[in-house]
């Protein structure tokens, strides 16, 4: 090789002899009609096809990562709606040991079947009893033995359908201990469901607990009184123009705050007896429950205190007395009792761990305004789920409490659930259909 052709072969030779940068098609496309001249016509459609080709390929892309961001989005609100997150049941020790048997090599060839829990086992059963429907269109749980189920059967339950699969019924009835007798003698009593609903949460709308409220049957009468009384106090009983009337009064945030602060406000014989029945939709736990209600005691809280203000500004400004009688007294949740009764709500829920889908858990007020908490969980066992014993949690005996916990449900601008206050309202309609002392049996 000759020394000319080595020194060609140097940096500074190559950046001279550098060849000519080829044209882009980007900057081909782009010339103008005059440049077009300059190119075949062969030429300047491959340059065309070519940029058509790299425009489309960009819009796939772009198409693409527009739906994996859509999807990234809707994938976690699919996830937490229709996921049931709900802890392991606890199980007994025969099941654990069951459990823990092993095949052998059979467990590698052909492993058990995952267990999971059926919505059609749910609809088919209620509290370990087959749901049937009995004549009448009735819906009833009836035990497995039986044949020909009536709704009249002593060991049936009626059932009413809640709108939810995950808590597809409640009972019509059901029976609480309550304390009778100078002696406060504790003795079963009947109570009769008024009204459900569905609490939800959040945009998505997830459901966390099915609500309903049940009036003690010897009771009814007194709620029904004073309900007529609110409309027409001559009356016994409401006509269609009067059940209108009642029906906006209950709906209506200040008004329904009226009615049923004059109802809860009553003590002894003319108290009414309720309760409150929660069941959840998904596994939860006792805390989150309980911040639930005290947020909505304190939401109630504040709602009093601010017309307590508004009132009292009002005063000033007249400089004189006002005629409307005040909503409450002044310091009616500030004193030092009022705050001993809410550390007593929140030790009843204290320590308590989960309360598991399909658990009960219910809510009482007495004839004094006494408030209780009674749980009833779900037990798993071979012969499938049953409910366990019913136990009473704790109570708080300042009739405050009990009080902002039904109006958080039952009145106000913004209550748990809407629905829920809708229904109850609706079977307050229809206990005042009928003359005062004549109250059907079944309320629903």
């Amino acid at each position: 090789m000759t020394a000319v052709r080595l020194a060609a072969r140097r940096p500074i030779f190559r950046c001279l002899n550098a060849p000519t940068p080829r044209p882009q098609l980007r900057r081909l496309a782009q010339q103008s009609k005059p440049q077009r001249e300059h190119l075949s016509d062969l030429e300047y459609v491959s340059v065309h096809r070519a940029e058509a080709m790299r425009l489309a390929q960009l819009k796939r892309k772009r198409n693409w990562l527009a739906l994996g961001a859509a999807l990234s989005m809707i994938a976690p609100m699919l996830l937490v709606r229709f996921w049931d997150l709900s802890p392991p049941e606890e199980q007994n020790q025969n099941d654990l040991e069951e459990k823990k048997e092993s095949r052998g090599v059979l467990d590698l060839i052909t492993p058990r079947p995952t267990q999971t829990d059926s919505p059609r086992a749910a609809i088919d059963e209620f509290q370990g009893k087959k749901v049937v429907i009995a004549p009448g269109d009735k819906v009833i749980a009836a035990p497995a033995d039986a044949d020909h189920p009536m709704a009249t059967d002593v060991d049936t339950i009626e059932l009413v359908e809640t709108g939810t699969s995950y808590v597809p019924y409640f009972p019509k009835t059901i029976t609480l201990p309550v304390p009778t007798g100078p002696e406060a003698v504790e003795s079963q009593a009947e109570y009769q469901l008024l009204g459900l609903g569905i609490r939800k949460v959040s945009f998505l709308r997830v459901q966390v607990y099915v609500v309903g409220l049940y009036v003690r049957s010897s009771d009814l009468h007194i709620l029904q009184n004073h309900l007529i009384n609110t409309v027409n106090p001559t009356a016994s009983a409401l006509i269609p123009g009067e059940k209108e009337d009642l029906r906006k009064a209950l709906l209506d945030p200040e008004r329904s705050t009226e009615i049923w602060d004059a109802i809860l406000a009553r003590k002894g014989v003319d108290a009414v007896d309720m309760a409150f029945r929660v069941v959840p939709t998904r596994g939860t736990d006792f805390a989150h429950l309980r911040d639930a209600w005290m947020r909505g005691i304190a939401s109630r809280t504040d709602e009093v205190r601010k017309r307590q203000a508004d009132l009292l500004r009002q005063q000033a400004t007249e400089n004189k007395q006002i005629a409307l009688p005040k909503p409450v007294d002044e310091g009616e949740f500030g004193d030092e009792s009022f705050g001993l009764a809410m550390k007593e709500l929140k030790g009843i829920f204290q320590g308590k761990g989960r309360a598991s889908k399909g658990s009960v858990l219910t809510l009482t007020r007495g004839k004094n305004g006494e408030f209780g908490v009674w749980f009833q969980p779900t037990v798993n066992t071979k012969k499938g789920e049953k409910m366990g014993e019913n136990t009473k949690l704790g109570s708080v005996q300042d009739e405050r409490v009990s009080k902002l916990v039904w109006q958080v449900y039952l009145s106000g601008q913004n209550v748990s659930s809407e629905a829920a206050r809708k229904s109850i309202v609706d079977g307050c309609i229809g206990i005042t259909e009928r003359p005062v002392g004549t109250v059907e049996g079944r309320v629903l």
